[in-house]
């Protein structure tokens, strides 16, 4: 048993797109942490890493995380590193470090930049560090291969004195924590988490207020499927082609197909960034000698030293955000000689993320049996995470479980609001995962 330290509970969701804080004293109702911006105060603070050399180039590099490094970017794009999505390889065995300019940083070192950072803009109200932090953590995390015990060692060693006792949660409970305290009568709960690389599910049974113990879990599952995916798609389709994909090269007497992982790279918020490297842009330039469309692979290439995998991220990021909203929208990228324009109907958009929406509805079946109940027993579906503003993925729960049924709310700050209610419980062993 975990008995609760004296002094404050954070509740942190860090997550692949947006990382959320909540603070709540003893006796309190948690508080979202609010951080002054560049441009505006918000309490969604991007997760994201932006590194330049500070004077020249022997003095070592500086540092910026969420909104500060978005904007440390744009101003110098071509002298900086821009780094979003890195939790996505928090379980992958595959990524060892990120090469940034000449130095190497595991995945622990770059979490721990962040941390400081987001310490760092808190207006003081995450320093001194609080005395219990739960951080939230997806069922199953992203990638091919996950490896859960991986991931768990490396947010040890990131979060390592973060605070005076630190628990992980699965994000989903977060959710549901907070949706039950707005509950007035008992129900099962159906929590749908849809985050930048993780879709998450867990069925809670909620007790009626003042209940010993308000929240009971009942099974959860999990997929690596989510708002990245998509953005997956929008690129193979709309911008791959024109940097060479599906084209070829020579090889001696042969013709054969570019290597795809190097689409695979280039489409990962992640890995983007970390293409700029001097190996794999000598292996670019061998391949554009050989290509037999040379512009394309050029075009790459130019894409990639320019750094313009942020504008590229926000174009398709607003591409999606505006098929949520209405029947078609324009898609717009310009730069480093590439400009590609198209209109993209929903329902066209809806054909390219069909298998994917159809393995996150496999995945409510396997939550659902692992905590033994049938749609039947599903009193209330609560969605949540931006991906759950996609009109394909709504409509799922819709037709299973009912319109009706269906809540929504704080789609970016319940997981956090929640984790910092479950923080001021006593006994953290029967959500701590």
């Amino acid at each position: 048993m975990s008995i609760r330290a004296a002094g404050p509970a954070l509740g942190l969701d860090f997550g692949t797109t947006n990382s959320v804080a909540a603070l709540a004293v003893p006796g309190g109702a948690p508080d979202l942490i609010e951080f002054d911006g560049p441009h505006e105060q918000a309490a969604v603070f991007r997760s994201a890493l932006c590194f330049w050399h500070e004077g020249d180039a022997r003095a070592g590099l500086a540092s910026e995380a969420g909104p500060w490094a978005i904007a440390e970017y744009l101003e110098f794009p071509e002298d900086s590193r821009f780094i979003q999505s890195f939790k996505s390889v928090a379980a992958s065995a595959s990524f060892e470090s990120a090469s940034v300019f000449d130095k190497r940083f595991r995945f622990e070192d770059l979490g721990r930049i962040f941390l400081d950072r987001l310490v760092a803009h808190s207006g003081g109200r995450l320093d001194p560090r609080p005395a219990r932090v739960v951080v939230g953590r997806p069922v199953e995390y992203a990638g091919g291969r996950p490896d859960p015990a991986l991931a768990r060692q490396r947010y040890d060693a990131m979060f390592a004195g973060f605070g005076t006792e630190v628990h992980y949660v699965y994000e989903p409970l977060g959710a549901a924590f907070s949706y039950a305290s707005r509950l007035t009568e008992p129900a099962t709960l159906l929590v749908a988490d849809f985050g930048g690389g993780t879709s998450d599910f867990s069925i809670v049974e909620v007790a009626e207020p003042g209940a010993a113990r308000r929240c009971v879990p009942l099974g959860h599952a999990g997929i690596g499927i989510a708002g990245d995916r998509f953005d997956y798609r929008i690129l193979d389709r709309l911008v791959l082609p024109m940097l060479g994909k599906g084209s070829s090269y020579r090889s001696f007497d042969k013709i054969l197909e570019i290597p795809r992982s190097y689409f695979a790279d280039f489409a990962d918020w992640s890995r983007l960034a970390l293409m700029r490297n001097r190996r794999t842009m000598e292996e670019l330039r061998r391949l554009q000698r050989s290509a037999v469309d040379a512009d394309a692979i050029g075009r790459m290439i130019a894409v990639i030293e320019n750094e313009l995998g942020y504008p590229l991220y926000d174009a398709v990021g607003r591409l999606k955000r505006a098929l949520s909203e209405g029947e078609s929208a324009h898609f717009h990228f310009a730069g480093a000689g590439l400009e590609i324009e198209a209109d993209v109907a929903r329902a066209e958009f809806e054909g390219w993320i069909a298998e994917d929406v159809a393995r996150i509805e496999q995945t409510v079946d396997r939550a659902l049996a692992a905590a033994g109940v049938g749609e039947s027993a599903i009193d209330r579906v609560f969605l949540t995470g931006g991906t759950s503003l996609t009109p394909a993925v709504r409509a799922v729960f819709a037709r299973r479980f009912g319109e009706a049924a269906i809540m929504s709310g704080g789609e970016l700050t319940s997981i956090a609001h929640g984790l910092a209610l479950i923080a001021q419980e006593e006994d953290l062993a029967p959500w701590s995962a």
